[in-house]
């Protein structure tokens, strides 16, 4: 087995070459888009090579991919029909698979050394990154998300074992910051902070960061101060925009003003938030990308929000529960985008704060921001004073859903 990784590697048709079947990973939007088109080269080299897609959207596009594109589309818990298809079982076992059962230790080995993949800046310095799940799926049913309509509420535990053995190969290869990537860290409380607490007796230090719901940060108060003695230097947090009835369709389950409570929690603790956010819907006003500008000043955020943030607009895929909040303004589906399209009225404004973000990749966040800012308020901007915008704890690519 040889794993090519499109995030930090090259293409290689040599690989297609050597192959007897080949699977493309799709846990992400932006993953599917290059699996298509990879796909589409195997299928190009080597029309009689057996193809796979696996992951959370290896389910959209099925007119697209299925049968032209890949001969098999395992979603869910898809380790066991996986690893059945790469040893020659040709049947079709179904699509989503939620069985529960055990997680075999990742092969690091078989990919690129971390030296290749984002960096933790912290204090004036990078740390190496490992990435690691504690658990699979979400109990939420947030309209947009893609989680949903793959799991449907459920969520899947790795065992604390498996996760504290990937933790150790991770140390073993120079990690000093670990990401959980779990879609909701705080689903499993119990089984997450036992794994937190253990991984910290094994190595103190170590730090750590997770992505969990706003609702979820001011539930479960209590483990803050247990994960902040571990480790835990920020939180990703989905608050996705300051207008509540936006939120409500989403069913997002916090209001505006939870958003900037969990943000002052977090911070008792010493923690961090770094939101994600999702301006761009079909039912944003101008107001609402003013609200979020502003609340971001008002709770000492500017340093801690990727400006890729700003620009985020409403993504629609197949099966996607927030159709049934679209019908007057969808339009028709998209599978190259893999999404349902829409128009708004600030859809050009959306594409000059992408193309400011785009052009100030290499600058700091700060600096960003305000020509953002700029951009949104036009020549009503108010003065602002800053907060404390340096030295708050980021990876050096941004990450968002």
């Amino acid at each position: 087995m040889r794993c090519l990784d499109l995030a930090v590697e090259q293409w290689d048709p040599a690989l297609v070459d050597w192959a007897e079947r080949v699977a493309f990973s799709v846990p992400m939007h932006t993953a599917m888009r290059l699996a298509m088109r990879a796909a589409a080269a195997v299928r190009r080299q080597r029309p009689e090579l057996p193809v796979c897609l696996y992951g959370l959207y290896a389910p959209v596009s099925r007119d697209l991919t299925a049968g032209r594109l890949a001969d098999r589309v395992i979603a869910g818990e898809y380790e066991p029909a996986l690893a059945a298809w790469a040893g020659g079982d040709d049947r079709d076992t179904g699509l989503i698979h939620l069985g529960r059962g055990t997680f075999e230790v990742p092969a690091r080995d078989l990919l690129p050394p971390l030296e290749r993949y984002a960096h933790l800046r912290v204090g004036g310095e990078e740390r190496l990154v490992g990435y690691v799940e504690a658990s699979h799926g979400c109990v939420h049913m947030c309209r947009h998300c893609p989680l949903p309509t793959v799991y449907d509420g459920r969520i899947r535990i790795v065992g604390a074992d498996t996760v504290l053995a990937d933790v150790e190969q991770l140390v073993a290869m120079g990690a000093q910051h670990l990401t959980f990537g779990d879609p909701d860290f705080l689903n499993g409380v119990k089984h997450s902070l036992a794994v937190a607490e253990a991984m910290h007796e094994r190595f103190p230090s170590l730090t750590f960061d997770v992505t969990t719901k706003v609702e979820h940060v001011l539930e479960h108060a209590h483990v803050w101060p247990r994960l902040a003695a571990a480790g835990c230097l920020f939180v990703v947090s989905a608050v996705e925009c300051l207008n509540d009835d936006i939120l409500r369709r989403l069913d997002k389950g916090h209001t505006a003003a939870q958003a900037s409570e969990a943000v002052a929690l977090l911070r008792e603790h010493g923690i961090e938030t770094r939101p994600s956010l999702m301006p761009f819907t079909p039912w944003t006003a101008e107001d609402d990308l003013r609200d979020i500008f502003d609340w971001v000043v008002e709770d000492d955020l500017i340093g801690n929000v990727d400006p890729v943030q700003y620009t985020i607009r409403l993504l629609v895929p197949e099966g996607s529960l927030v159709l049934d909040e679209m019908r007057e303004v969808a339009g028709p589906y998209d599978p190259e985008s893999l999404s349902y399209t829409w128009t708004s009225p600030l859809d050009d404004l959306q594409r000059r704060l992408a193309a400011i973000a785009e052009a100030g990749a290499d600058d700091p966040p700060a600096n960003v921001f305000y020509r953002m800012r700029s951009e949104v308020f036009g020549g009503d901007e108010p003065q602002i004073a800053a907060g404390s915008v340096e030295g708050r704890p980021r990876m050096t690519e941004p990450w968002f859903c």
